[in-house]
């Protein structure tokens, strides 16, 4: 049975090339921290303890685990001074138990795949009970990386980090990836023994490879040849050409879903992106947390949608933000929102409903066919079937202390430039006339024009917020 994994994820780097206030593990690749992806790596790996060794920058990245760790186990340990790699898994060490395999993984290196993660570990156990395991990677460039040093027979015997290493040793191609697994008792004790006798005066995690082969230890390590998954980022030039690599890589997979791109470099997901069949997407459009399109949706250029589930049909034009943080946003089979349209959090369209130009929706639903089809807002309102709401018009929900609900019912007609003074229901079939401003529920088929006159009230004050 294999022994139960340990994660320690390495944070505590300073990023100074990046030129921020924020720390180099919180800042965003594909909307998320980089922390949050490597966190996700050991979630996946369903790892017993996850600790996050913390230095530069600590109180913030600590204070930002409790969200970027989604539920999953985790304890922080701080390096400080911050002394070399070697030193920082030091200070994991009394957090983990001698009967598992400890997997160490870099805060700042987010797209290694779990899949290579659980060939690395099972790399590790075919080594035998005290084989350590090295992810390792063939780059045409290996600048700044440690070289990872082979015996005639292929064995490996040392990692030389890039300040150490002799001329021929920097020709290697064959880098280390800073991803290693090893039994925990064996690496404590590799541990124990480092010294900061090198170029940078640091203690070196690499050099646990030496121990080991002194120890007459397997070294043994799992090559890929894909360099993307062990990228690490440590300039914004860098997190730039990673986050392009990545959103090409979500591109190319997409398509080979079937789904049309107009130009596969012009799109942003930040999160995760589902599709049906015969799915279009424009130019510059931005996904963030999950969305859902449904068969034959179509999305039109420069739309941000996130939060959200577009049903079969739908059509989002140019323009359109959708934000369902929270609540979520729904948009029912063969609706079309927009252009230049704004969907808020509960926003939830019925079949063949139209929101037009500059119309905003904010947890309200509205049933089959309702219209509202520019310039108007529609918040904590339920509208019926085929309501058609006019230009100018919106619910006044708020009335400075707590918020109301209008209730529009079926087949209502509102005319433009009205308000609709919350909480009032307007019965079904009736009609509002332009310039109105309803304060009163009006019942079925009523015709409905009230004309308001402005009204001096002496030392009239706002209602005061109440506490919930």
């Amino acid at each position: 049975m294999p022994r139960p994994v340990d994660v320690v994820i390495l944070a505590a780097g300073k990023g100074t090339r990046m030129k921020s206030a924020l720390p180099k593990v919180l800042q965003r690749l594909a909307g998320r921290p980089l922390l949050a992806h490597v966190l996700g790596m050991a979630q996946g790996l369903s790892a017993r303890r996850t600790v996050v060794v913390t230095g530069h920058g600590a109180e913030a990245v600590e204070a930002a685990l409790p969200a970027l760790a989604d539920g999953q186990p985790w304890q922080a340990v701080r390096q400080e001074p911050q002394r070399g790699t070697g030193h920082a898994v030091q200070q994991a060490m009394p957090l983990l138990a001698d009967d598992g395999v400890t997997l160490v993984l870099s805060g700042d290196v987010p797209l290694t795949h779990p899949d290579t993660l659980a060939a690395l570990l099972a790399a590790q156990r075919a080594g035998g009970p005290d084989a350590l395991a090295l992810l390792t990677v063939d780059l045409a460039d290996p600048h700044g990386y440690g070289r990872v040093v082979r015996d005639e027979s292929g064995a490996v015997r040392a990692i030389v980090e890039e300040k150490d290493a002799s001329d021929a040793q920097r020709r290697i191609t064959e880098v280390y990836s800073g991803i290693l697994a090893a039994p925990t008792a064996r690496l404590r004790a590799w541990l124990a023994r480092l010294d900061d006798r090198n170029a940078q005066g640091e203690f070196y995690l690499t050099d646990v490879v030496r121990h080991a082969v002194a120890d007459g230890v397997p070294v043994v390590a799992h090559r890929i040849d894909d360099a993307l998954q062990v990228a690490g980022v440590n300039s914004p030039a860098q997190l730039a050409a990673l986050e392009r690599a990545h959103q090409h890589r979500v591109a190319q997979t997409l398509m080979a879903q079937g789904v049309r791109l107009a130009d596969p470099a012009r799109l942003d997901v930040r999160g995760e992106l589902v599709c049906g069949q015969d799915v279009e997407i424009d130019v510059n459009c931005v996904f963030e947390g999950r969305v859902v399109l449904g068969d034959g949706v179509r999305v039109g250029a420069n739309c941000v949608i996130a939060h959200a589930t577009v049903d079969a049909g739908a059509v989002i034009e140019p323009f359109t933000h959708i934000d369902g943080a929270g609540a979520g946003v729904v948009v029912g089979t063969q609706a079309r929102v927009g252009p230049f349209a704004r969907l808020r959090p509960g926003a939830w369209l019925g079949p063949e409903v139209h929101i037009g130009n500059f119309v905003e929706v904010k947890n309200a639903t509205l049933a089959a066919g309702a219209k509202a089809n520019h310039l108007a807002y529609l918040g904590d309102a339920t509208v019926g079937e085929r309501v058609n709401y006019g230009a100018g018009s919106i619910t006044a929900n708020y009335d400075g202390a707590r918020k109301h609900r209008t209730v529009i019912e079926a087949d209502v007609h509102v005319g433009s430039n009205c308000v609709l003074v919350a909480p009032v229901t307007l019965g079904a079939g009736g009609t509002v006339g332009a310039g109105s401003t309803v304060t009163k529920d009006t019942p079925a088929g009523a015709l409905t024009v009230v004309r308001a006159k402005a009204v001096t009230v002496p030392n009239w004050r706002r209602p005061t917020k109440s506490a919930d």
